[in-house]
């Protein structure tokens, strides 16, 4: 039997069936992988992480380095993959979490394929302002839009993915909370909550980051079939989920 959540976690955990199990942790590997090996196959660029791409602007910009147009374009493409979640998403307006997720990720993963196989015809990458780079960047950027709006859409319980600042900065509060707070045992089983809750995501996204190097020098391009795989399951396994429930 579950026991009903309690505390200030209870928002995040009253829904246990909207979600696959293990899907906040694949998804950040997911982000991980993606924006690295999209910084080290296309002269830096961050496809999940757009913040990060003004700051390499502003340092091209000091230093009068090329590639500049892709990481400029970044940001609309970007855009573009959030409009296009929406859209999507609008029009499943009373669809549950599982069908509406599992469009979300064959949205994204349509978008990645388009990355990987523009990727393939643009080999050797040594322009970065050639037009195929700048259309595999774009793709790029707006598959990881789709992942940024997916939570938010489909009001699923799951914990950023993408960026990992935040749960760093959670994780430290929860961590220190649990080893030198003496407050109430509720607030102490809801750090506890967060704490299991958002190391993994962070593990994965570090192991994702990782992996995304490591797979572009063994494999170029081909590599995104592996965070392509992922998505595609996470879609099967997502269309098997069903309307939030509280814990009976």
């Amino acid at each position: 039997m579950q026991q009903r959540p309690v505390g200030a976690d209870a928002r995040l955990a009253a829904h246990p069936l909207d979600h696959v199990p293990g899907e906040d942790t694949w998804l950040a590997l997911t982000a991980g992988y993606v924006d690295t090996f999209g910084f080290v196959a296309l002269f830096g660029l961050l496809t999940a992480h757009v913040t990060g791409n003004f700051i390499l602007i502003g340092s091209e910009l000091a230093n009068a380095g090329h590639g500049l147009l892709i990481k400029w374009l970044a940001f609309p493409a970007f855009i573009a993959g959030i409009v296009f979640a929406r859209v999507l998403d609008n029009r499943l307006p009373h669809r549950g979490h599982g069908v509406r997720a599992c469009a979300l990720y064959m949205l994204q993963a349509a978008l990645l394929a388009g990355y990987m196989a523009v990727g393939e015809l643009a080999v050797p990458v040594t322009d970065a302002d050639a037009p195929m780079t700048i259309a595999c960047g774009l793709l790029g950027a707006a598959a990881m839009g789709v992942q940024n709006a997916h939570g938010r859409l489909t009001a699923r319980s799951v914990v950023a993915n993408t960026v990992m600042t935040g749960n760093v900065t959670q994780a430290v509060i929860d961590a220190f909370d649990l080893l030198f707070s003496s407050g109430d045992l509720e607030a102490r089983r809801a750090a506890r909550s967060r704490l299991l809750r958002t190391l993994p995501p962070i593990a994965g996204f570090a192991m994702g980051a990782c992996a995304g190097a490591a797979g572009y020098l063994l494999a170029s391009f081909w590599a995104l079939l592996l965070p392509l795989a992922t998505l595609c399951l996470l879609a099967v396994l997502a269309r098997k989920t069903g309307t939030p429930q509280v814990g009976i």
